[in-house]
């Protein structure tokens, strides 16, 4: 299940009758298009407003009289892809205690990965987001792979990813890291990359103003200065900070849950806790995104189901072998295929069955070519 991007509505205007409540939620990204969403359920008496916060089956609400507690008992289904999350639009109980969300508003976007079970279920992270900022320290070695798997969970989402290098303080060396930023951005085709240090500012102005104009979820494993950028662009010191371990980098879970702010410059901020897994769910377009150039080989591929591995008049192996292509960004093409299509394959009995006859086919043709070269050798 993949979610994707509405087109951006105008915000309301001061003749709108939703313009006082428009007026008080701007901030958070309210606008027309939610005021005609959300119309049926202000009938009903309902209050509108955005999760900022969602803990043990409770959440706090911006609302146009500020933030409520409620209660998600009556959006709480067993299918964790339709709980309530950071950055939905809630429809809220005006009274009671306590009160309630009695439903959400239907998601323009949504952040998802598989959970770090054994399950085949997905897992939101954010909803409702325009950017995904993907954060990467520079003081360790740069995990290229890793950056590829965010980005493809990102393009899946419909949100616009962006890279931001954190800790460019640590890189002195302009040489170096020009180099560093090369690599980022032959990994990150058609992504914006970003060198910031929160210690002394570089960049983070630039940053703000490309999230300024919309919902932005941060991303990244512990130890990416995440929480020491998210009060950067806000401005004052309202995420705690842990320094990282020196000898790998790895920062403890300073963020423990996924919290929504609005920014100074505009815009708001889902800050969400370091990621230990970045599992695939249901990507395939998101990773074709990521390696578009690959897919871009591909269409001129002799045959239209080319595996890439051995085909006669494969293009992508001709630009693997002429240097245009790195065995790198192939090597991790293929396994995030492969891994996004087993995912898939749990809850999609047709695909598991093709895998398995492929595979029957493929175990076949490995017993006749052992048999064929015994036979030659007796």
């Amino acid at each position: 299940m993949s979610f994707s991007s509405f087109p951006a509505s105008s915000s309301a205007s001061s003749s709108s009758p939703w313009a006082p409540l428009s007026h008080a939620l701007a901030p958070f990204g309210w606008d027309d298009a939610w005021a005609a969403e959300f119309a049926p359920y202000a009938e009903q008496g309902l209050v509108a407003g955005r999760v900022v916060r969602v803990d043990r089956g409770q959440c706090d609400v911006m609302t146009a009289d500020g933030i409520v507690r409620a209660d998600t008992a009556f959006v709480t289904p067993h299918d964790p892809m339709r709980v309530i999350c950071t950055g939905d639009w809630a429809a809220v109980e005006a009274v009671g205690t306590p009160r309630y969300v009695k439903a959400y508003l239907p998601r323009r976007t949504a952040f998802v990965r598989s959970t770090s079970s054994q399950r085949s279920e997905g897992q939101i992270l954010a909803a409702n987001v325009d950017h995904a900022i993907i954060a990467v320290s520079l003081a360790v070695e740069l995990d290229l792979g890793r950056i590829e798997r965010f980005l493809a969970l990102a393009w899946e989402s419909g949100a616009q990813p962006l890279v931001v290098l954190t800790k460019a303080d640590l890189v002195p060396d302009p040489v170096t890291l020009g180099h560093l930023v090369e690599d980022v951005e032959s990994t990150a085709p058609g992504v914006q990359v970003l060198t910031v240090s929160s210690l002394t500012g570089e960049g983070t102005d630039v940053l703000a103003a490309v999230v300024a104009g919309g919902t932005s979820v941060l991303l990244g494993v512990s130890g990416a200065g995440k929480s020491t950028l998210a009060n950067a662009l806000l401005g004052a010191e309202v995420m705690e900070v842990q320094e990282a371990r020196e000898v790998d980098g790895k920062g403890r879970h300073t963020t423990t849950t996924r919290n929504l702010l609005a920014l100074p410059g505009g815009g708001v901020l889902i800050d969400t806790p370091g990621l230990r897994g970045v599992g695939l769910w249901d990507a395939e377009t998101g990773v074709g995104q990521v390696f578009s150039e690959i897919e871009e080989y591909a269409e001129h591929c002799r045959f239209h189901d080319c595996a890439h591995e051995a085909e006669p008049g494969c293009a992508v192996l001709a630009a693997l072998d002429s240097g245009e292509l790195a065995e790198r960004r192939l090597d991790s093409y293929r396994k995030l295929l492969r891994e996004n299509q087993r995912i898939v394959a749990k809850t999609d009995a047709r695909l598991r069955s093709e895998i398995r006859r492929d595979w029957r086919l493929k175990s076949a043709e490995g017993r006749a070519n052992y048999a064929a070269k015994r036979g030659a050798r007796s």
